[in-house]
């Protein structure tokens, strides 16, 4: 599974990649953890608020800190 933080590294991204490899840790098993800072890449996703997070290839979440239960119900 690939997983993408995009953020341009505000406090809410930051949280957002710490709450998602908590998350990883959790569920078990590999996975791929990407932080796409580049606003090109991101606007690529038609995100245009931040954080987002992207599971493979799909934007499950733009402009919210997920918690940590929130993102395995999104890694499920």
């Amino acid at each position: 599974m690939k997983i993408e933080i995009l953020g341009t590294g505000c406090a809410k991204c930051q949280a957002l990649e710490e709450n998602t490899k908590q998350a990883l840790a959790e569920l078990g098993g590999f996975h791929q953890v990407e932080k796409v800072d580049d606003l090109v890449k991101i606007m690529e996703y038609g995100v245009m608020n931040t954080p987002g997070l992207v599971v493979d290839g799909e934007v499950k979440s733009t402009g919210k800190l997920l918690n940590k239960q929130e993102i395995l119900e999104f890694l499920k």
